[in-house]
């Protein structure tokens, strides 16, 4: 079982359709009540989700359904969004309400043609279509209030004719080029973040699935909404079909990603750098060294049941690669955040993946190197900045570096002590750091982008900036007109 804040209210309605079909049920389940044929509609949409299921599986559901758009646009804002329960998901339960359903529907219809002399049958057949959107309507959302928006979903009779016919559909391979499912661009890009899985509305695991070579779902529940493509972190899903995923896969850019592997660690110090911000300490031991550029993050398991992992930027590696630092600050609604702060002990054996990313992978033969950060998004410069002036041996770093620092208070510069440190031992690391909610003798007020247009900028300087997407843009847009290109700026978002 799940715990309550593991799933996430995500918008579902990305096309108009999805917007508005609910309008179909209403009309057909309330106005039905009034004029009967109105119900004759829906026998053209379920042949119209009947072919369509034939290639694409459950895509209709998530796509056209006007259930589903009702779920989705309606019911969603109020539901409680909790675990759906197992019976509702079984099989068993399945099998039966749609045998009942079939019945129901199948007796109706007998009883129509009997009485066909007293009713006109485009009445009767019309008033058992409205009598069937009706109970949909309020039973499904009454489940999708108490539970999950789409929990009738799971055992909608609908959505099990399409699985039905999908199944025949892949058996004499008409599917082969037109069945579209979720698709990772490569597995070893996947963060397991399980985002896919807290946004779903069928409440399924796609994540689970990108491991080793394959990397597309196919779940034959998915019903391929693309919430799940909206909102990956990673920016690595999309719905296509086999031969373009077969594609994805050869082509994606694995740089940064080549040496990545598991290890296992163990926590050996944490430390508080702020009231909601520590600093993790992990011994890694088997194996014992990682060979990481600087800039690049890990990946560390926060659920071993859900396998789970949360991506983190490294501030701080030893010089013999067999101790790196993790600085994690607390969100008040972060699910990752709340696990580690909670459970995390000194002492405890960890598991990581590693070392992951090239957005904020620094270029070392750099002449001049741009650093601008705010809030926790300073942690993967603090490593940089050390590891590139401090470890000669193992980096031969002879570039310049400027870091940029914004803060809200002075309490929150954290590794402050480590850049001022830095910034007078070496000629060639200048630190500004700013204040943008308070005044300090020692430290200018305002924001990175105000020191950004008073300082001079290089033709050749590469730039690295991670924060809120907020000052990304700003910086961006400064360093634009200051004459940089657009290949010359990397931007990493670890604070969204």
């Amino acid at each position: 079982m799940k715990s309550p804040e593991f799933y996430i209210k995500a918008n579902r309605t990305f096309t108009s359709i999805r917007k508005t079909a609910w309008i179909v049920t209403v009309a057909v389940a309330i106005g039905g009540q009034f004029f009967p044929p109105i119900g004759l509609i829906v026998p053209f949409i379920m042949i119209a989700l009947m072919a369509m299921s034939f290639f694409k599986g459950r895509y209709w559901c998530g796509n056209f359904c006007p259930h589903g758009s009702f779920y989705d646009f309606i019911i969603l804002p109020f539901t409680r969004n909790k675990n759906i329960p197992g019976i509702l998901r079984s099989k068993v339960v399945l099998v039966l309400f749609f045998l009942f359903f079939m019945y129901n529907f199948t007796g109706n219809f007998i009883n129509a043609f009997k009485n066909i002399g007293e009713i006109s049958l485009i009445y009767s057949a019309g008033s058992i279509f409205s009598n069937t959107y009706l109970m949909v309507l309020i039973f499904g959302g009454i489940l999708g209030i108490l539970f999950s928006s789409r929990a009738w979903c799971h055992f909608c009779p609908m959505g099990t004719i399409q699985i039905i016919f999908y199944k025949l559909g892949k058996a004499i391979g008409a599917t082969k080029k037109t069945d579209e499912k979720v698709t990772a661009e490569h597995s070893e890009l996947c963060h397991s973040c399980g985002m896919c899985s807290r946004v779903c509305p069928m409440q399924l695991a796609p994540y689970k699935s990108f491991k080793g070579d394959n990397n597309q779902y196919h779940e034959e529940k998915c019903i391929r909404c693309y919430t799940c493509v909206e909102n990956c972190p990673a920016g690595i899903l999309e719905i296509t079909n086999e031969e373009k995923a077969k594609d994805s896969k050869e082509n994606a850019d694995l740089t940064g990603f080549e040496e990545s592997t598991y290890y296992k660690g163990e926590i050996t110090k944490i430390r508080d750098l702020t009231e909601d911000i520590k600093e993790y300490n992990i011994k890694l031991n088997k194996p014992e060294k990682m060979n990481l550029v600087p800039g690049q993050f890990v990946i560390i398991k926060i659920d071993a049941n859900e396998e789970l992992y949360r991506a983190y930027s490294v501030s701080s590696i030893n010089e013999k690669g067999d101790e790196i630092s993790l600085t994690i600050k607390k969100l008040e609604d972060g699910y990752g955040t709340n696990i580690i702060f909670n459970k995390f002990r000194e002492g405890d054996e960890v598991e990581l993946k590693g070392p992951m990313g090239k957005e904020l992978m620094i270029d070392q033969k750099a002449a001049k190197l741009l650093f601008v950060a705010n809030g926790i998004g300073i942690t993967p410069f603090a490593a940089a900045s050390k590891t590139l002036l401090e470890y000669k041996d193992k980096y031969n770093f002879d570039g310049e570096i400027t870091l940029l620092y914004g803060a809200r208070y002075e309490k929150d510069l954290i590794y402050d002590d480590l850049f001022t440190e830095l910034d007078s031992k070496h000629y060639n690391f200048n630190y500004h750091r700013t204040l943008s909610r308070e005044d300090k003798e020692n430290i200018p007020n305002g924001y990175v982008t105000e020191i950004l247009k008073e300082i001079d900028i290089a033709p050749n300087t590469v730039v690295y900036i991670c924060g809120t997407k907020a000052m990304a843009d700003d910086v961006t847009k400064i360093l634009e007109e200051k004459g940089l290109s657009k290949e010359a700026i990397h931007y990493e978002n670890f604070v969204a």
